[in-house]
């Protein structure tokens, strides 16, 4: 039974919600919404059960409820192919839904992944008014999982797990900033198997229901799973009806079981056979390699498999444009748009040189894929794209939005909380692209303090909560050293404290094309200038670093580990 509560009656227009069960959502509930939301006059939602209230909680819009999965086009989740500006692009192109990424994080003393669930319990939610995003960051400053306004209606968060409190506690984090929850419960690789994730929850039907009664009776959003098939119709038939009892708004099927990979046929009758068992919606997947070349392949997909909506995962890798009626736009037309929405939400470029070197695919030794893999910044993959204007305009507007925000907050602004009284200063920035592959000031620093039997330098590293930009400060022989300009990241504000005390000393910092000095310069101890800060002019770099490095037994810095 739909409930429609109508405080317009009142002509309170930001009170209007709707109640649903997830699992009723079907096309004619759907219908009754949207008479309910025309009736109301609201805008038209986009979908007829996604009316909205329009109170906002911490710069998002709250969704009181369940998105509809009757005949949708969705983006699958993706392994790093799901960050934001791929489930834009998606969207652009004509995708109803979009699910974001189940992402692994490998910590450096374990050797499997730790799963999203576990590193999103913690994030801490942060609003990111520079970007107009909410970002969920972890303890080392990684954004985990960021979005924005744009998706908030139409984005599902996927996540892998293995146990129902904790799976809740990760739902109330993010439940307000995303239309739907899924469970991943069909990847197959080992370092989430290993967990008693993803497929291996298919072995184990008591705590599917578990896991997905918890989550469905302790949010507001729907839930859904995305299971693979089992090796017996009858066990996958029997396990779908134990999971459209917990209540779930729609299940998800890759048709293809455990053991099998892209390469194998998707068995698109177990597909039909799950589709005409159940009354919730069924998502088909699985279609890429041998049905979903164009879009039109999608709805035949569709038919093929009986289901209610179908994901694509691959064929939207390779291009996006698969969801537009129309047809394929160019790649190239493609693969720009995609770079602009990763240079205007700040999208780290190893993970946009990754995007698009998946829609390369067979072009990757072009000229321009040559161009795309020899990249090492965002600025390189924008100017190897015809984007390097375009770049350059967007990072000002968004610098210019920083220093607008700072202005405004001043409180917030300061410097390191410690006395920087005789802390020597300049203005310079760390370009990777200045230095060889295995070279960084850092190391040059270290190993010079080594030549000269100084203690290894000490790092000091802040951040800024008001635009979470960072600055460090580096001490040597009891002198500070810092850089007057804030970082994106602690390395490479690392990086620019290093630069400020080899060029303070006339110290070579590692750059290409360093002149070699005729002698060792010593450590010279800086006066100290009672009246406040020193801030000197950078001295012009003198050799490149040619002693050796190594790895050290007391994990002090290596050529791998100093960028």
């Amino acid at each position: 039974m739909v409930q429609v509560s109508q405080a317009l009656v009142a002509g309170d227009s930001d009170a209007f919600f709707v109640t649903v069960p997830a699992a009723a959502v079907g096309p004619a509930e759907c219908a009754l919404l949207a008479e309910g939301a025309q009736a109301c006059r609201l805008p038209a939602p986009v979908c007829a059960s996604e009316v909205t209230e329009r109170s906002s909680r911490g710069g998002m819009i709250l969704n009181n409820l369940s998105l509809c999965y009757q005949n949708k086009l969705i983006l699958a989740p993706m392994v790093r192919v799901g960050t934001l500006p791929m489930r834009l692009l998606a969207l652009d192109y004509g995708a109803d839904i979009v699910y974001c990424e189940c992402r692994g994080i490998k910590p450096r003393a374990l050797s499997m992944l730790e799963l999203i669930d576990l590193k999103m319990l913690q994030c801490k939610r942060v609003v990111n008014e520079v970007l107009s995003t909410v970002d969920f960051v972890a303890p080392d400053d990684r954004v985990v999982f960021r979005t924005c306004a744009k998706e908030q209606n139409r984005v599902v968060f996927q996540m892998g797990t293995s146990d129902a409190e904790r799976a809740l506690a990760v739902v109330r984090l993010v439940e307000n900033d995303v239309a739907g929850i899924d469970v991943n419960m069909g990847c197959p690789k080992e370092y989430s198997t290993k967990g008693g994730m993803g497929a291996a929850l298919l072995s184990d039907p008591d705590k599917i229901e578990k896991i997905l009664g918890t989550l469905v009776r302790g949010t507001r959003r729907p839930v859904t799973c995305k299971i693979r098939i089992l090796p017996s119709l009858e066990d996958t038939l029997s396990l779908v009806k134990r999971i459209e009892r917990t209540g779930v708004a729609a299940i998800a099927v890759h048709g293809r079981k455990h053991e099998e990979r892209p390469q194998h046929p998707v068995h698109c009758e177990v597909i039909k056979a799950i589709a005409g068992t159940l009354s919730i919606p069924v998502i088909a997947n699985g279609g890429s390699h041998d049905h979903i070349q164009q879009h039109l392949d999608i709805e035949n997909f569709r038919q093929a498999t009986g289901a209610s909506s179908v994901m694509v995962a691959r064929a939207a890798m390779w291009n996006p444009s698969i969801f537009l009626k129309d047809g394929l736009r160019p790649l190239e037309e493609v693969m720009q748009k995609y770079i602009r929405y990763a240079v205007q939400y700040d999208n780290h470029y190893t993970n946009t040189k990754y995007c698009l070197c998946q829609m390369l695919r067979e072009q990757l030794e072009s000229p321009q894929g040559r161009l795309l893999h020899a990249a090492q910044s965002s600025q390189e993959i924008c100017e190897a794209f015809g984007l390097g204007t375009f770049y350059k305009e967007t990072t000002q507007e968004i610098d210019a939005r920083r220093v607008e925000l700072l202005a405004k907050t001043p409180e917030e602004v300061g410097e390191p909380a410690e006395d920087t009284s005789g802390v020597i200063k300049m203005a310079v920035k760390f370009d990777r692209r200045a230095y060889p592959p295995q070279i960084t000031p850092k190391m040059c620093l270290l190993e010079w303090c080594r030549r000269e039997k100084l203690a290894q330098p000490v790092y000091e590293t802040v951040q800024r909560p008001v635009d979470r930009l960072f600055c460090s400060v580096v001490t040597i022989a009891e002198q500070k050293y810092q850089s007057t300009l804030w970082d994106k990241s602690k390395k490479l504000a690392e990086q620019t404290a290093a630069i400020v005390c080899l060029r303070s000393q006339g110290l070579p910092e590692g750059q290409l094309g360093e002149e070699s000095p005729s002698h060792k310069r010593k450590w010279e101890a800086p006066a100290q200038d009672p009246g406040g800060p020193r801030t000197q002019k950078p001295v012009p770099p003198g050799e490149l670093c040619k002693k050796p490095f190594s790895t050290l037994d007391n994990g002090e810095e290596s050529p791998l580990e100093g960028w």
